[in-house]
Order: structure tokens, then sequence, then C-alpha cells
């Protein structure tokens, strides 16, 4: 595929994510996740709590709950209980990962991540960018330039 057409295809998938992170009840921050190997959308997933919990993802001083899932996290359980695996697979985040998410994301054989916003800790992106991750940050606005 030429660096024009994956850049548009690029642009695509994480304005999917924008609006799947839109399904999240997390009040602080909004986070969507989108795996696509082959070219097709094998995952998604956003932050939220566990199936079977409460909605509200912060306590009554607005931090987020201990046990919320990051979008990542969500996307790859997922493929858990699917046929599909993220080996060799593109990881598409609305946000760049935490350290513990780069964990899973290497572990589970992604090998390309595409992100929107940067995470306040970059030591996630650095750990994946050591693991021979290939990374890709956009801005927001070059989603709609293309």
């Amino acid at each position: 595929m030429t660096e024009k057409k994956q850049s548009r295809y690029d642009c695509a998938y994480l304005r999917m994510a924008l609006e799947w992170a839109k399904l999240s009840h997390c009040s602080r921050k909004k986070v969507g996740a989108i795996i696509v190997k082959n070219r097709m959308i094998i995952s998604d997933g956003y932050n939220g709590t566990p199936s079977g919990f409460d909605n509200c993802c912060e306590n009554e001083e607005g931090e987020t709950q201990w046990y919320v899932l990051h979008a990542e996290a969500n996307a790859i359980l997922k493929t858990a209980g699917s046929t599909h695996d993220c080996t060799g697979s593109t990881l598409y985040l609305t946000m760049s990962p935490c350290r513990d998410c780069s964990k899973l994301i290497h572990q589970s054989g992604i090998k390309r991540l595409v992100y929107i916003n940067e995470y306040k800790d970059t030591s996630g992106v650095d750990f994946l960018k050591t693991a021979g991750v290939e990374i890709k940050h956009m801005l927001e606005s070059e989603l709609y330039a293309k």
C-alpha cells in the first residue's frame, strides 16, 4: 500500500476510534480503540467499567476508579473471545497508551500504533518503540484534511 493510501486509511480508522470513544461513560477522558488486521476491523473498545459494574468511572472526588479498563485493553481482551488474534495488526487509539497497556499491546503481537492525543506519561510509547512497534502520532486536525 502506498504511503498516501495508508495515511487515508489511518485517518478513517482514527475517526472511527473517535466515534467509539463517545460510547464511554467516563467523564474525565473518553478514549476509543480500533484494531485492524489485513484491512479488516477485528476489534474495538472504549474505556469503561468491567461488565456487570455500574457505568460510573469516577469516584466522588472526580478521580478515575482503579478498576476502569482502558480502551486498548478492552479491544485486546475482546479478541480473546473471538477467532481473531492481534498478531501483526494495527491499533488505532484516540490517546497514547499508558505503561501497563503498552505491555499488553506488545505481548498481543500488535506491530503498529497510530494515535491522536499524547498521554501525560510517554513511557508507554517509549517502551513500544524499544519493542519494535511502529508508532505514528497524528493530530486531530489532520484527520479531516485528507
